[in-house]
């Protein structure tokens, strides 16, 4: 018995979300053969890869056959990309924040243009707002923007919402002295996120540190300088979110993806493949 790309793809979805149940629906399978599969694929491989408890989970053999197993995926999905539309070219212009480009997209943009060599991509990272702005003067061909409420740009596409975090050191909170902040410079969306917040709370602040630049904000974090506002899913590893509630909770943020064209092959291609990976 060989392993097949679906068995795989199965594997994968169940170790993602751990269900049955639910790795069947995302691969469009039942979920007793999504359990036949996963039976299979122990008895070829000789290991147990599941522990079928209460809670469904990977087995040590398991957590090791994940990496081959997206490893190899995502090889295979490659190869039919790169073959599927091999005639793709032309150049797209996407612009994005700076921290979303850290944080999720690196790695996509790099995948997508090895699949694609003939697109040329122009990138360039830059504040919500000033890409909003750069956007409607058709600087770009596609932008991801951050914003307090999918509305705001009622023609985007709502990719996801999640809630914004104080983050930093919680011995900076004194409310004997205003309140040292790390933000990036306006127009910024967190920013007058954090502000509004603080002031309609009566707390006072104070700006300690200020770039455009998110490397240049987690350092001041990290130093001690202040507090910023972060996505949750954004917080990177030496910083934590502040569970105190002398703060007020802030809103959500939310991030839609804007597109001029849809007559254009090469736009299309990157948007659906950024919204595949992110969604991911």
């Amino acid at each position: 018995m060989s392993i097949d790309t679906i068995t795989l793809q199965s594997f994968i979805a169940v170790a993602e979300t751990g269900s049955f149940t639910k790795a069947a629906k995302q691969v469009g399978r039942t979920q007793s053969a999504i359990s036949q599969q996963m039976s299979k694929l122990e008895n070829l491989l000789g290991k147990p890869l599941l522990v079928r408890n209460k809670i469904l989970g990977l087995t040590p053999e398991g957590e090791i056959f994940l990496g081959y197993a997206r490893q190899i995926f995502s090889l295979y999905r490659e190869a039919i990309d790169r073959f599927k539309e091999p005639e793709l070219e032309g150049e797209v212009r996407f612009g994005l924040p700076e921290n979303f480009a850290s944080a999720y997209l690196s790695d996509v943009l790099a995948d997508f243009s090895r699949i694609h060599p003939r697109i040329l991509l122009k990138i360039e990272c830059d504040l919500t707002l000033n890409l909003f702005e750069r956007f409607k003067n058709n600087e770009f061909d596609l932008v991801l923007v951050k914003m307090h409420r999918p509305e705001d740009f009622p023609n985007g596409l709502d990719i996801w919402s999640e809630p914004l975090k104080w983050v930093g050191k919680s011995e900076l909170i004194n409310f004997k002295k205003p309140i040292p902040l790390v933000l990036s410079p306006k127009p910024c969306v967190y920013r007058e996120s954090a502000l509004i917040t603080l002031e309609k709370s009566g707390i006072a602040w104070r700006l300690a540190f200020s770039s455009p630049s998110n490397a240049g904000t987690i350092a001041a974090v990290k130093a001690g300088m202040g507090i910023t506002v972060m996505p949750y899913t954004m917080i990177p590893h030496g910083l934590e979110a502040i569970e105190s509630s002398l703060l007020p909770n802030l809103a959500d943020t939310h991030v839609s993806l804007l597109k001029h064209k849809a007559d254009n092959l090469a736009i299309n291609t990157l948007e659906g493949f950024v919204l595949q990976q992110i969604r991911k």
